[in-house]
């Protein structure tokens, strides 16, 4: 860890760069279900063209005390968490009118460490210290692997699970809809249902990564709350007074059927 205080937008990444480079040869791949190149980092299969951002993520990013870190599996409910979390946390900021969910993604308005905050070199990426707190971020990155000011601060975790067939076939629609890896043939769906359980898949494999969340959860919940989104969807507003008392916030109903 470098002893000088930097934010991500100070940051000269050209030598980690080079570093991570040189690391990244080393790692065995595989190619995911719809072409794009997987490697393998401590156990865990990464997308190749996020190997760097997470790495970077690991190296720089300094949590602070009052940050809400938002973490799922890909396709399990990260836009739903992401919005209601920012709605929590700002909702004595913002009139319901002039909220800006009305015209922003939630991603935009919740940033993700891997996505957004690392993903470019030096003035390129946002700066974090900028944000104002409580700052609620973002990641797919498992638990085993955040940085260590995540791990070893107080700030809190919201993790959501999700069925994992809903999962796989979420992910799956998203990856053929989007087709990153524009020249690739898709795996047919037998054979990347095979894949996937074989736990060869982004952030995968899809046990550990919940496991890994759930067992931080049990050891030490008033750090780390784990939510199903089944549970979420079957009652929500019991749900979303959890995750308010979670972050802190209280939460009164004011009027029958109305959350605040």
């Amino acid at each position: 860890m470098e002893k000088k205080e930097c934010s991500s937008a100070e940051v000269d990444h050209s030598s980690p760069k080079d570093e991570f480079q040189e690391l990244l040869q080393t790692l065995e791949h595989q190619t995911n279900w719809d072409g794009q190149r997987l490697v393998k980092y401590d156990g865990i299969w990464l997308l190749e063209l996020l190997f760097r951002p997470i790495l970077s993520a690991q190296k720089y990013f300094k949590a602070k005390d009052t940050d809400v870190i938002l973490s799922t599996m890909p396709k399990s409910g990260t836009t739903w968490l992401k919005a209601l979390t920012f709605s929590i946390a700002n909702r004595s900021v913002f009139p319901i009118d002039r909220s800006p969910l009305l015209t922003s993604n939630p991603h935009k308005v919740v940033p993700a460490l891997e996505f957004n905050l690392y993903w470019g070199k030096g003035e390129e990426n946002p700066d974090p210290e900028s944000f104002p707190d409580p700052r609620i971020l973002s990641t797919h990155i498992p638990f085993e692997i955040l940085p260590d000011s995540i791990r070893e601060s107080d700030c809190r975790i919201i993790y959501i699970s999700r069925n994992p067939l809903d999962v796989f076939i979420s992910q799956r629609q998203f990856l053929l809809e989007n087709k990153i890896a524009k020249d690739a043939v898709p795996l047919e769906l037998d054979e990347a249902f095979d894949m996937f359980c074989r736990g060869i898949t982004s952030y995968g494999p899809f046990w550990d990564h919940m496991l890994g969340y759930w067992n931080a959860h049990l050891k030490n919940p008033e750090r780390v709350l784990f939510l199903k989104y089944e549970d979420l969807k079957g009652d929500i507003l019991s749900n979303v007074k959890k995750i308010a008392e979670f972050m802190g916030f209280l939460f009164r109903r004011r009027k029958k059927n109305k959350v605040w």
